[in-house]
C-alpha cells in the first residue's frame, strides 16, 4: 500500500513540534517514546501498520483548534483517530504526521429528553449513548457490531450504520448537529437541536467525510423512545439463494423490519460455538429478522414474515419468546467477526453494499471466487440494505496469502460495482479501497470531490493518503487550460 512519502523536514523537527505542542497541551498530551507510539501503529486494518509522528491527546476544544492551527502554519499533517475501530485504515498514521487522539473527549455534556437528543464529547463509545438514556427508556439507534468499543466521533467520521440500520437509519439520519474544527483552527457548528437548517447541507458534507475535511469536537443525536414490543424470528434456509430471495420479498411486501442480518454456513457454525445462541447448524443460510413496535403490529408481522419465508423455502423457524432470547439471537451476530477468529489465524473483514435482489447472484460468484483463489470466507451482512461483510480468512503466515486475500476483496468490490452497488457501506474507503476509487468514479468525479477538500484543507494536510487515489495539488484543480494562447469559452464574463 503507497502511502505518501514522509517529508523528511518535518520528521527532523520532530523534537521541536513536540516541545511546541507540549505548550498547547501540557502535562502526558503528547507521547513521543516508540515504545508508546506502538499503541497507536494500526487502526482495526491491522495488516498495516507505521507509528505516527507523535501521538497528541487534547482535552479541549480550545487546544485541539491551537494544535490545528500550530500544524497549519508549518506545514504539519494531522491524523484524526477516534477508538481506532477502522476496518479501512482510516486512522492509519504517517511517519511525518501527529495522531490527534480524541479518545479524552469523553463526556455525555447534555441530555435532552424534551427535545429527544444527546449532546455528547466524540469520544464517547457508542453504546455509552445508549447507557446514559436507557434509564428512561430510549436508546441510540444506529448499532455497529462493535459499539461497545467505536466513538461516536468514529461512527460520524465513517457514516457508521449497524444491525437496526434497515428500519432506523445510518449514522447521517440519527445526526442532529456538530461541532468541529477546521485545519486553521476555526471552530464551526453545523445544525443543532432543531430538526433541519436553512442553505448547504454541511452537517451532510462533514458526515462521512472520513477526517478529511475537519475535527469533530461535540455531536448533538436523535435518541429515540424503545419501542413497546421487539421480537426476533430465526429463520434457516437450505441455501443462501433462498435466504437472499427471502429478504426481496418481505421487503417488496412493503415490510420493514427493525433489522434483519444474514449468516452463512460458515458464519452460524463459528458464532453458535461462540455463543451458543440456539443457532441451527444443519442450515446453509440463518436470516434474524426483529420486527418492533405494538405488541399488535408485531404479532400480525411475524405471521406475515413466517409465512413469506415459508413461502421461499425456510426449513426452520424459531420466534424469540421474551427479551432474553431475542438479545441472545442477536449475541451470536454481534459476535460474528470475532467468532471467525476461532477458525483461521487472520481473516480480511469486507465492506461493500448491492442492490437487495442482486443478493443471490453475487453470493454465488464470491462461492467461484472462493474457489479460485483458494480461500474460505464467511458471510456476515445486514441482508435488508444490501451491506455485505465477507470475512476473508487466510494465514499471513504463509507467504502471499495476505496479498492473495486482498486481490479477492477486491474482486468481490469491483463485483458489487458491477452489479449496480458501491464500493461501502459504513466502514469508509480509507486506505483499503482507495484504489478502486476508479472503479466507480471516473477522473472528473473525483476531481470535482478532490475541490470539496480543497475548499476546507487547501494544503491537504488533513489526512493525507486516503480515499483519494492520486492527490493533486489544490492549484491544479483549479489551472485553466489555455489553447494557443486563447481562453476557453471567451464570451463568458470573468471575474
Amino acid at each position: 500500500m503507497k502511502m505518501p512519502d514522509p517529508d523528511q523536514s518535518i520528521v527532523a523537527k520532530r523534537d521541536e513540534i513536540a516541545e511546541t505542542l507540549r505548550e498547547i497541551v501540557p502535562g502526558e498530551g503528547v507521547i513521543l517514546s516508540d515504545r508508546e507510539l506502538q499503541v497507536y501503529e494500526s487502526d482495526g486494518l491491522t495488516a498495516y501498520r507505521q507509528p505516527p509522528l507523535m501521538a497528541v491527546l487534547p482535552q479541549t476544544v480550545e487546544q485541539v483548534s491551537q494544535v490545528m492551527a500550530y500544524c497549519h502554519a508549518n506545514g504539519i499533517k494531522v491524523v484524526p483517530r477516534g477508538s481506532g475501530t477502522s476496518l479501512s485504515g482510516g486512522a492509519l498514521p504517517l511517519a511525518d504526521a501527529i495522531l490527534l487522539c480524541m479518545g479524552k473527549f469523553n463526556k455525555v455534556v447534555e441530555v435532552d429528553y424534551d427535545n429527544r437528543c444527546a449532546v455528547v464529547q466524540p469520544g464517547v463509545t457508542n453504546l455509552g449513548i445508549t447507557k446514559a438514556v436507557e434509564g428512561k427508556g430510549f436508546y441510540y439507534a444506529p448499532d455497529p457490531s462493535s459499539q461497545i468499543a467505536c466513538s461516536i466521533g468514529g461512527n460520524v467520521a465513517e457514516n457508521a450504520g449497524g444491525v437496526h440500520c434497515l428500519k432506523y437509519g445510518l449514522t447521517t439520519n440519527n445526526l442532529l448537529g456538530i461541532e468541529m474544527v477546521l485545519i486553521d483552527g476555526t471552530v464551526l457548528r453545523f445544525g443543532g437541536k432543531h430538526l433541519d437548517s436553512p442553505g448547504y447541507d454541511l452537517l451532510g458534507l462533514m458526515t462521512g467525510s472520513e477526517g478529511l475535511l475537519g475535527v469533530v469536537t461535540e455531536v448533538t443525536v436523535r435518541i429515540l423512545p424503545k419501542p413497546e414490543t421487539a421480537r426476533a424470528l430465526l429463520l434457516g434456509f437450505s441455501s443462501s439463494e433462498s435466504a437472499g430471495d427471502c429478504v426481496a420479498a418481505i421487503i417488496s411486501d412493503g415490510i420493514v423490519p427493525g433489522g434483519m442480518e444474514m449468516m452463512d454456513k460458515p458464519a452460524i457454525e463459528a458464532a453458535e460455538a461462540f455463543v451458543n445462541a440456539g443457532y441451527p447448524l444443519d442450515v446453509e443460510a440463518l436470516l434474524i429478522v426483529e420486527l418492533d413496535g405494538p405488541q399488535a403490529e408485531v404479532d400480525y408481522l411475524i405471521d406475515e414474515v413466517s409465512a413469506i419465508a415459508t413461502k421461499c423455502g425456510a426449513i426452520t423457524s424459531r420466534i424469540s419468546q421474551n427479551e432474553e432470547e431475542r438479545q441472545l439471537f442477536w449475541a451470536g451476530r454481534k459476535a460474528a467477526f470475532p467468532a471467525v477468529g476461532r477458525l483461521t489465524p487472520d481473516y480480511y473483514c469486507m465492506d461493500g453494499t448491492i442492490p437487495r435482489n442482486k443478493l443471490p447472484l453475487v453470493l454465488k460468484r464470491m462461492r467461484e471466487m472462493s474457489e479460485h483463489y483458494g480461500l474460505r470466507v464467511a458471510n456476515v451482512f445486514h441482508a435488508g440494505d444490501g451491506n455485505l461483510h465477507p470475512l476473508i480468512m487466510y494465514d499471513a503466515n504463509n507467504p502471499g496469502e495476505l496479498e492473495k486475500a486482498e486481490d479477492f476483496g477486491s474482486d468481490i468490490l469491483r463485483l458489487c460495482v458491477e452489479v449496480g452497488g458501491v464500493l461501502t457501506g459504513e466502514h469508509g474507503v480509507g486506505v483499503e479501497k482507495r484504489d478502486l476509487m476508479p472503479e466507480m468514479f471516473n477522473e472528473i468525479d473525483l476531481k470535482q470531490q478532490l475541490r470539496v477538500k480543497c475548499a476546507f484543507d487547501s494544503k491537504a494536510l488533513l489526512n493525507p493518503g486516503k480515499v483519494f487515489p492520486e492527490l493533486h495539488r489544490c492549484a491544479e484543480l483549479g489551472r485553466m487550460h489555455i489553447h494557443k494562447g486563447k481562453l476557453p469559452f471567451p464570451d463568458i464574463p470573468r471575474f
